[in-house]
């Protein structure tokens, strides 16, 4: 079984090395500090890698991914490296990164039961039925990507009223959150218009964005 890895392994020799052809001292810089401006959240779809999508090498951004890029205020994995990324690295920008065509959301959407991860589902269940007379009024094409969009939306507003955000805020720390939505048929990042350095612009911003996307 070993061996049906092993060429990843040799992708990996290949790696460092051309890395370090280019840059004799990255490893040796990259294992003395930590210090990204980003924390990216997105979804574990394979076909959305956060590093390559911005093209930052390693130690540039810090990165979160789960199942519809989902910020749920009892997911102690996701609060835990929000935590860490604003008090320890202090990173600027919060990225929270959705997808057209996402299969959670899909799921969601269409009611199709996939197993244990519908019950982690269950928040977009309720960002559909939140903005249901919205999604109603489009083909079903367009009623799933408006619905990747609005879960990016409630996402960034939801980082921003984790305690994580709102501490910092509080005792004047620079930081940022931002919603943007990536599509998987041209390789680019579309920003969603909802970014939010403050609790007192938080709701404004919020639905400006909601305000934005129209129909």
């Amino acid at each position: 079984m070993a061996q049906a890895l092993k060429h990843l392994f040799e992708n990996n020799r290949q790696w460092a090395e051309r890395i370090t052809r280019n840059d004799p001292e990255f490893f040796a810089n990259l294992s003395r500090q930590q210090a990204p401006e980003y924390l990216w959240i997105g979804c574990s779809d394979s076909r959305v890698p956060a590093n390559e999508l911005i093209n930052l090498l390693p130690g540039e951004v810090f990165v979160h991914r789960n199942v519809a890029n989902l910020i749920v205020h009892s997911d102690l994995n996701c609060l835990s490296t929000l935590q860490f990324g604003v008090d320890v690295l202090n990173v600027k920008h919060v990225i929270v990164t959705g997808h057209y065509g996402c299969g959670g959301v899909a799921a969601a959407l269409e009611n199709k039961r996939v197993g244990l991860v519908d019950n982690w589902l269950r928040h977009i269940h309720d960002i559909k039925h939140k903005h249901e007379e919205r999604l109603a009024a489009l083909d079903p094409a367009e009623r799933l990507d408006r619905l990747c969009e609005l879960n990016v939306i409630e996402q960034v507003l939801n980082a921003c009223q984790t305690t994580v955000v709102q501490d910092a805020w509080q005792r004047g720390q620079e930081l940022a959150v931002h919603g943007w939505v990536y599509r998987l048929n041209n390789g680019r990042l579309q920003d969603l218009n909802v970014s939010i350095s403050s609790t007192e612009e938080a709701l404004d911003r919020y639905n400006d964005a909601l305000a934005a996307l129209g129909r």
